[in-house]
């Protein structure tokens, strides 16, 4: 995997970072996988809008991804590693010995040809599905499951991981992408390896144009607004606005909005770093 800086052939290709896509290995996704997907404009169902700076971008359609991994015990091949738009991650396409087909997040490291599996009594190699309970400590994961046969809801993004630190009990120790150290059931699924697309964090959009093909409006500053739109607007000249705030007032940098009596707490071994 690899970034390609661009030449400066125009003032939006001056700054440009591209990913080099040595990765993927073809452009046609699989049709039998693919739904449509409905723009919202960041409206509700009343039309209203109910999340500002969206709209826009270009049309997309939903790959069908199995977070679950619950076809078990039965060996898949991988065809091929494909881009998704809708995730930063790469995806890999996998054939069954049955014939059916899945998309899969795919790891660091997986190649196509290569046979992966999932369930009870896998070996721990790349892109395999298993119980955190049969992981080796030390085992670096990703795409762990929060509640058995959920599917994956932690670490997914482009180049995250957690780590596997311990187990006692029903429970296993792990640690986050966020540096948050948790509990969770030995029971829930857990991929081995890293996220694919680690270069993902390098990439430089270089021009306002490209946050609109992907669906992004301009954002206006908080200090710029009238005080009836935010609490940080109004004031005489540049006035610098005060503290910094949300919209409806809950103060930023520190400010704890965690409820000390949410049910989870007693799972958080450590919080996460400030």
């Amino acid at each position: 995997m690899s970034v390609r800086k661009l030449k400066p052939v125009t003032p939006g290709q001056r700054f440009r970072v591209v990913n080099g896509f040595d990765a993927i290995t073809t452009d046609k996704p699989e049709k039998s996988l693919l739904a449509p997907l409905k723009k919202t404009g960041g409206r509700n169902s009343q039309g209203k809008m109910t999340m500002r700076y969206r709209g826009g971008g270009h049309k997309r359609k939903y790959r069908i991804i199995d977070f679950k991994r619950d076809k078990t015990g039965v060996e898949a091949t991988v065809e091929s590693i494909q881009y998704d738009p809708n995730r930063t991650a790469f995806i890999a396409l996998l054939k069954y010995s049955d014939g059916e087909k899945r998309y899969v997040i795919a790891q660091n490291g997986l190649k196509v040809g290569q046979t992966v599996v999932s369930g009870s009594g896998s070996a721990p190699e790349i892109g395999n599905a298993m119980p955190l309970s049969e992981l080796p400590l030390g085992t670096v994961v990703s795409c762990i499951e929060l509640r058995p046969g959920q599917g994956a809801v932690m670490a997914r993004s482009a180049g995250a991981f957690a780590q596997l630190m311990a187990r006692e009990g029903k429970y296993a120790t792990i640690k986050l992408p966020s540096g948050e150290t948790r509990l969770v059931l030995g029971a829930c699924f857990a991929t081995v390896g890293v996220v694919s697309n680690s270069d993902h964090q390098l990439i430089v959009s270089g021009k306002a144009g490209r946050s609109r093909w992907l669906g992004r409006r301009p954002r206006t500053r908080p200090v710029a607004m009238n005080p009836v739109d935010h609490p940080m607007g109004g004031g005489e000249g540049r006035a610098s606005g005060g503290h910094p705030r949300s919209r409806n007032g809950i103060p930023a940098k520190g400010f704890k909005t965690r409820s000390r009596t949410k049910a989870s707490n007693r799972y958080i071994v450590e919080r996460r770093k400030k």
